[in-house]
């Protein structure tokens, strides 16, 4: 409820992205005009364009297109990154700038302690560089951010450069926490600098773990510390509101259209596993519910030629999806078991794979409401398409972790690439360019005009001279 309140006061302000940090209107005589909090909760509320994201949810084929069906079979593969630098990073950027500069850091401190305001500012940018190249892969990062210093065309980084400079970031945030003053306008975790550590943990976690197959020994060693340095034991959700100026997406997208439908294989694979939460991630048909009937059906996905008139599939559920203030999953107990599970099952220790893989299935139910006795679940779990199989646990772990990252669509589809599983379907006619199942993101056709010389030394170093939505990420090796 705090959080909520804070919100509502918070919208009272208008949120403006800092391209340059002349925008703040900043009186160098009269620093205390210094508002830092406006933009920790400005590039928060950037969170949910990831979080939310039917692009997202399409990629992973969690959701599928009913009418229109271009985003589907790929249309926007083509996507601009330039309004994440713009906007959420530059005003993180902003953030550490004002509290470390000695003429505005007084100031800045009326938001929080400089040291905790530059840590969560480094975390959460931590956080949207990890969701920005694992959609594109190499990006402007070391040089990016810093128009300022006279840089105005950055470079681009490889992904493994981002991926270890991720990691140190993540540690040296951490660290820098003085136990001051919790950082103002802070609607994830209200100020609670211990609630960010264990985040800025399991971020960590989840990097290192996603470069596994590429570098086993560093992967290793830095899940293992974030492990034991602590990750979060509840759900993290990104607090949506009752009203329309900070409402769920999925809710806004379904006022007025009814676009998206839950998947025909995610629908059919929970059909066929009695899973209990196909009614708690999807709506029955409306012609079953009219006719005292209630059933669940899919849509299927990427369909070339759909019907001029919606079909009669299952929507994403109106209660814990879609409705106005329903909350979306930004991490999860869930991941984190998961996590687990495959650590130990790659030898990096830590207890039974098993054990941590039937857990993450249980923090599933639990984050999705299911009601449930151990006998209820041992009968759920013990079936030969659910249970651990140690010969082929990549399988095991894919097809349940793609269950559990339900709505979480560009982690699905991160996931998706690096276990190589569960099978997805490709479109019959595909709009992009590999003509396949995409692996990345192309970059923003404004590069090669604004950014040419670095771009172009981009596309030929880390992309083999070819941007094309069939490269591999540094990390996808499967």
């Amino acid at each position: 409820m705090k959080i909520k309140n804070l919100i509502y006061a918070l919208l009272l302000v208008s949120f403006t992205s800092c391209g340059e940090f002349d925008d703040l209107n900043v009186d160098p005589n009269n620093p205390v005009s210094v508002q830092t909090g406006t933009l920790i909760t400005s590039a928060q509320r950037s969170m949910s364009d990831a979080v939310g994201s039917s692009l997202g949810a399409l990629y992973a084929q969690h959701i599928a297109d009913i009418i229109y069906t271009e985003g589907g079979r790929y249309q926007s593969i083509v996507a601009d990154f330039s309004t994440w630098y713009s906007g959420p990073l530059q005003n993180l950027q902003t953030v550490i700038d004002l509290n470390t500069d000695p003429a505005t850091s007084t100031s800045a401190a009326a938001s929080g302690s400089n040291a905790n305001q530059i840590a969560l500012a480094r975390i959460l940018k931590a956080y949207f560089f990890h969701f920005l190249t694992d959609r594109w892969g190499a990006l402007p990062y070391s040089e990016a951010l810093k128009a300022r210093g006279g840089i105005y065309s950055p470079k681009y980084d490889s992904q493994e450069a981002i991926y270890d400079d991720l990691l140190k970031e993540l540690k040296e945030a951490v660290a820098q926490m003085d136990g001051g003053a919790g950082v103002k306008g802070d609607i994830i975790f209200d100020g609670d600098m211990d609630s960010w550590k264990r985040f800025a943990n399991t971020l960590r976690m989840n990097i290192a773990l996603r470069m596994a197959d590429v570098s086993n020994g560093k992967a290793q060693s830095e899940f293992n510390d974030a492990i034991t340095a602590g990750v979060i034991t509840a759900d993290v959700f990104y607090p949506y509101l009752g009203e329309a100026n900070n409402e769920n997406p999925w809710f806004a997208s379904f006022r007025t259209r009814t676009d998206f439908a839950v998947s025909e294989h995610l629908v059919d694979y929970l059909k066929a596993t009695n899973d209990p939460r196909l009614p708690k991630f999807a709506d029955p048909t409306l012609n079953s519910v009219a006719a005292g009937n209630p059933i669940y059906t899919g849509m299927p996905y990427g369909v070339t030629n759909p019907t001029s008139l919606p079909p009669d599939v299952s929507y994403p559920n109106s209660t814990y999806v879609k409705c106005q203030d329903c909350p979306l999953p930004i991490y999860t107990v869930a991941q984190v078991n998961f996590a687990k599970a495959e650590a130990a099952a790659r030898g990096w220790g830590g207890g039974s794979a098993e054990d941590h893989f039937k857990a993450a299935i249980q923090a599933s139910w639990d984050q999705w409401d299911v009601s449930y006795t151990a006998g209820e679940f041992d009968t759920y779990y013990n079936q030969a398409n659910v249970k651990w199989d140690a010969g082929n646990w990549k399988a095991s772990l894919a097809q349940q972790k793609w269950v559990g990252l339900f709505i979480q669509g560009y982690e699905g589809w991160a996931e998706w690439r690096r276990l190589n599983g569960p099978t997805f379907v490709v479109p019959a006619e595909p709009l992009n360019p590999s003509g396949g199942i995409p692996l990345r993101n192309i970059y923003p056709t404004t590069e090669a005009s604004l950014n040419g010389v670095n771009y172009s030394a981009a596309v030929t170093q880390f992309l083999g001279g070819n941007d094309s939505d069939g490269v591999r990420l540094w990390w996808d090796v499967n």
